[in-house]
């Protein structure tokens, strides 16, 4: 069997946290302190951290702050990085593996959850052989290629009877929360207008993100997401048309099937619509913006690490920003041992509902159709 490494070069070759109580545990406290009461809940999730890169560091990092959710394995194809990992964060030789072995944690009690972190490309397998193994999984954003990868992951992980959740760290964030909650109670009026701005320029043009074999796309599948994402959950339904067009100025850079530039619109049925941008070629876009007839919503920056900065027609949001990935972790471990419901979903059917947006959005840009969604 060949390494993740190999895998990957053979793929190229074609083509700050703080402690806090968690929401979930803060309202039951609240509810049981009516009565005399105390809560507590001991259990720990115990997680396994796939892909040692750049944002599994991070969310290792992000960890160290949680009473709930614990980083106790790591699975990676490079040694050097497992044996950091050990001295880094005390992990137990016997709760590390590699691309090779790893179907063994189904006989490790040691671990609850394996989070994946890798390339896009790598979620599909993985993700698969983590459920055989009969082990909950959290999978990266977005979760696959497409649509139809991302409903055989869910069936997978289905018929094993473990949990599929997906990164959507800012499905956690206080001030997030907090305009999906203005919306609810009818603050903004009825919505009219979303727009979603998201981008960056990216740096080396050999990376994985750049490489479509890995990635599966460009700038939509690694930052445009969070517009998309974004859009549903600000408008608080879901699109019944799109349409989208593509821009590129390098294509050196950009090679077929890698997007740099896409502008994509939405419709909802209420009659709202939405307007977005995704690109990898110009820096200062992450915000967020939601108008209704009585007023209005914006997040700047939106999508960010953090902090996040917002205001209403009602003046300023003032939530204390908590470590994204912290406050992710705590939430999940919510969902997988006590069955939490969290306000907007985190699960693979959550995620396909983006995947077929996205399979539809880069159809749009091919055939310049509208597309019945």
């Amino acid at each position: 069997m060949q390494s993740r490494r190999n895998f990957i070069q053979k793929l190229m070759l074609t083509g700050a946290a703080i402690p806090f109580m968690p929401s979930y545990l803060a309202a039951a406290e609240a509810e049981n302190s009516k009565d005399g009461l105390s809560f507590s809940d001991d259990r720990i999730l115990r997680v396994a951290i796939m892909g040692l890169g750049g944002y599994g560091t991070r969310v290792a990092d992000a960890m160290q702050a949680c009473k709930r959710a614990k980083l106790v394995g790591v699975i990676s194809g490079t040694p050097a990085k497992i044996k950091n990992w050990q001295n880094k964060y005390g992990i137990l030789e016997k709760n590390c593996y590699n691309y090779e072995n790893f179907d063994q944690i189904k006989n490790n009690n040691d671990i609850d959850v394996v989070y994946i972190t890798t390339p896009n490309a790598l979620h599909h397998d993985e993700t698969i052989r983590v459920a055989k193994a009969g082990k909950h999984v959290i999978c990266e954003k977005p979760m696959a290629l497409n649509a139809r990868e991302g409903q055989e992951m869910v069936d997978a992980c289905q018929a094993a009877g473990v949990k599929l959740l997906v990164g959507y760290r800012m499905h956690f964030e206080a001030k997030t929360l907090e305009v999906v909650r203005l919306r609810e109670t009818g603050a903004f009026g009825k919505i009219m207008f979303f727009q979603g701005l998201c981008g960056f320029r990216i740096g080396d043009p050999n990376q994985w993100r750049l490489n479509k074999a890995l990635a599966g796309g460009g700038s939509l599948m690694d930052i445009g997401i969070y517009a998309l994402n974004g859009a549903r959950y600000m408008v608080g339904e879901e699109p019944v048309w799109l349409t989208a067009q593509e821009t590129k100025t390098d294509p050196q850079k950009f090679k077929e099937g890698v997007d740099e530039t896409i502008q994509f619109q939405l419709g909802f049925p209420s009659g709202a619509v939405a307007s977005c941008l995704s690109t990898y070629n110009m820096n200062n876009l992450d915000r967020f913006f939601l108008n209704g007839e009585k007023g209005f919503a914006e997040l700047q920056p939106s999508t960010g690490y953090g902090p996040i900065e917002g205001r209403t027609h009602l003046g300023p949001l003032t939530q204390p920003h908590t470590t994204h990935q912290t406050k992710q972790m705590e939430e999940m471990a919510g969902i997988i041992l006590d069955g939490h419901k969290p306000i907007i979903a985190v699960d693979g059917n959550e995620a396909i509902k983006d995947l077929k947006l996205i399979d539809a959005i880069y159809k749009a840009c091919k055939t310049g159709q509208k597309i019945d969604v």
